[in-house]
């Protein structure tokens, strides 16, 4: 049986520590021929391995995901790491190019991985991808509105919160709360609502009620039945972990 070679490109080491752990037991053909922390990086590396496959971060330091792919476009097949972006994710989605979506769940890098496995198989001659990346490129710098502000009811009134001051939202049967260090307001925005516009880079959905601001998070812990409960900065609250979105901390 062949193995595989690849390289992952991301420039957080926790991140990458994390996808190289999931990627070998979905795929344990698979060899990591070498890592990448920034573009200028990668794209050497793609020129000495010469990999089979390469899983490139959309944004890096120095040349980007998609600088990467434009020049390494005809040397491998490339698989795109992204945050949310609306724009971007519809631009992949609406394309023959493959992406894993921040942070990466296992169905979706089962799919991946089968998918990855067809096209190798097959022996294919490599799409000319040009447009599509010039297309995810312009889509990637249009601006994203994310949620600044939450209006809240207080009293008599409504309070606007900075969203970056929230800890956590977490729902109840009509209302989804928000905690702040002074104290909670009540909302009517559902929490798929919340997930859609927020930043996903700060704010993680963890169980189906609550999301949480992931700058005030103190620890994670681990019960002995396998709950993650997350503690924060400041305040004495704890939100529980759901098994649906355990991934999230399990390998870091």
């Amino acid at each position: 049986m062949k193995l595989i070679r690849a390289i992952l490109a991301d420039d957080e080491e926790a991140l990458r520590s994390f996808l190289k752990k999931k990627l070998l037991a979905v795929w344990p053909d698979v060899i990591i021929c070498g890592e990448a922390q920034d573009g200028n990086a990668a794209l050497r590396l793609i020129d000495a391995e010469r990999p089979d496959v390469a899983f490139l971060d959309v944004k890096m330091p120095g040349l980007s995901g998609l600088e990467v792919a434009q020049k390494a476009v005809w040397k491998c097949p490339i698989v795109f790491i992204t945050a949310h972006n609306k724009y971007a994710v519809e631009a992949f989605e609406n394309e023959a190019v493959d992406y894993l979506l921040k942070p990466v769940s296992q169905d979706r890098l089962e799919r991946t991985v089968r998918r990855l496995k067809e096209r190798l198989a097959a022996s294919s001659p490599l799409p000319d991808l040009s447009a599509i990346l010039e297309k995810v490129s312009r889509s990637l710098k249009q601006p994203a509105s994310y949620l600044q502000w939450v209006k809240a009811r207080h009293r008599d009134g409504i309070r606007l919160i900075p969203a970056t001051d929230i800890y956590y939202f977490k729902s109840t049967d009509k209302y989804t709360t928000v905690r702040t260090r002074d104290g909670e307001f009540l909302i009517r925005k559902t929490i798929k609502e919340l997930e859609e516009e927020l930043d996903p880079e700060l704010f993680w959905r963890v169980h189906r009620a609550a999301i949480v601001n992931a700058r005030a998070i103190l620890t994670v812990g681990r019960s002995m039945t396998g709950t993650y409960a997350i503690r924060f900065r400041d305040i004495h609250d704890s939100v529980l972990v759901s098994r649906a979105f355990s991934h999230l901390f399990k390998e870091m």
